[in-house]
């Protein structure tokens, strides 16, 4: 039986993606910021929501279809951006794409992705959502955003949460940069992980050499090993509500913010003409001490009209996870870190089996709480419960 085969569940994968990886990169898929604080708090809140079954209920034939921005998806599960997605995988953000394409999911580009992001609207037929780390300068915006419409991206995901970079002591204490340097304790890392060295980095260079800024800004941009022009996070402190409204202004396509996790954030996306949004705390790496977004979801979806789409990114690790986040009004959530373990147990096949871990126990799940579409599972079948009962958390290695 293969690695990939002895995996059940996301949890089962983390733990063997963990044993394969070099520590650096371990530590930047895996880890949080500062304490971990942030990273725990997104997984242990789903642990702090019970459900409250229904019984006798037709299930027989079940539907986990949901419908985003006109668009019919199978899962009310999708992929979220996971930038350096390369020192997981050779081609890691193709293989993504490939499998939520194939699935019927959303794959939303990383704007610190590595394969151009016109390659992986070729191969998908133009499946896939664009995530932007912008700088507050409307001409580098104005560039970019040409070049998306050139390649018929038709959603665009604007990131809030990323003004500066946030304190990664992990990965200073593992000598993991961005731009990357390979040092020698990186590259003694490398040599004590050897399947991860001759299947993801010689394979690489072998393949198409260094991992480039693919998609950052209006044009393919230098090896991750060099500075981009402008900086990797040049001139995002700048950024404000006036350059969202100057998007808005001039973007023809679906417009979502991610990082929204205030009210009052939720409410100005909304007046500024946003589309929807994602309640996140960026995977527990920028802000330490946030509250989960689980926690902070029934605030946002207070906040604005309803059927406006506000969906969620954080610490989804199960398939009641997920209908626990529909429960409290999300249209759909995303993942980041389960489909990097997969890809690094498994390879694509690892990315497929993700998706069919959460397509069987969604399926299983809604059937168990009674219900045979997700717009039957509503706030009153989820209680709050004990903090006892909390799932625990890797937290930051």
């Amino acid at each position: 039986m293969s690695r990939l085969d002895r995996c059940l569940s996301i949890p089962d994968l983390e733990r063997e993606a963990r044993r394969i990886l070099p520590r650096c990169v371990e530590g930047y898929v895996c880890g949080g910021t500062e304490d971990g604080a942030s990273l725990a708090a997104s997984t242990a809140a789903f642990g702090q929501i019970g459900f409250l079954p229904r019984g006798l209920r037709v299930v027989e034939q079940r539907s986990s279809q949901v419908e985003v921005f006109g668009q019919r998806y199978a899962l009310p599960v999708g992929f979220a951006p996971t930038g350096f997605a390369a020192i997981v995988m050779e081609e890691c953000d193709l293989a993504l794409a490939r499998a939520a394409k194939d699935a019927n999911i959303p794959f939303i580009i990383s704007g610190a992705s590595s394969v151009p992001l016109e390659r992986l609207q070729a191969e998908t037929g133009n499946h896939c959502w664009y995530q932007a780390y912008l700088p507050g300068d409307t001409d580098r915006i104005g560039r970019l955003l040409a070049r998306l419409q050139a390649a018929h991206i038709d959603v665009l995901v604007v990131t809030i949460d990323t003004c500066v970079g946030a304190n990664r002591e992990n990965l200073q204490r593992l000598a993991f940069t961005v731009p990357f340097k390979l040092s020698a304790s990186v590259m003694l890392d490398g040599l004590l992980h050897p399947r991860w060295t001759f299947d993801v980095f010689l394979r690489t260079l072998r393949g198409s050499g260094v991992p480039r800024f693919a998609n950052l800004y209006e044009e393919i941009g230098p090896p991750i090993t060099q500075d981009p022009p402008n900086g990797f996070r040049g001139g995002r402190d700048r950024l404000s509500w006036e350059h969202i409204r100057w998007i808005r202004a001039r973007w023809p396509g679906k417009l979502i913010l991610k990082g929204v996790m205030h009210p009052e954030d939720a409410r100005l996306a909304h007046a500024a003409g946003a589309d929807g949004v994602i309640v996140s705390s960026h995977g527990g790496r920028q802000l330490d001490g946030c509250v989960a977004p689980l926690q902070a979801l029934p605030g946002v979806v207070a906040a604005v009209p309803a059927g406006f789409p506000v969906m969620l990114d954080g610490g989804v690790r199960r398939g009641t996870d997920a209908l626990k986040a529909i429960a409290l009004g999300a249209r759909m959530v995303f993942t980041g870190r389960p489909q990097l373990y997969g890809a690094a147990v498994g390879g694509a096949h690892g990315i497929r089996k993700v998706v069919d871990i959460f397509r069987n126990e969604i399926a299983t799940d809604m059937a168990l709480l009674g219900c045979a579409t997700l717009a039957e599972i509503t706030p009153d079948l989820v209680v709050p419960q004990a903090p006892a009962c909390s799932r625990p958390s890797g937290g930051t290695p």
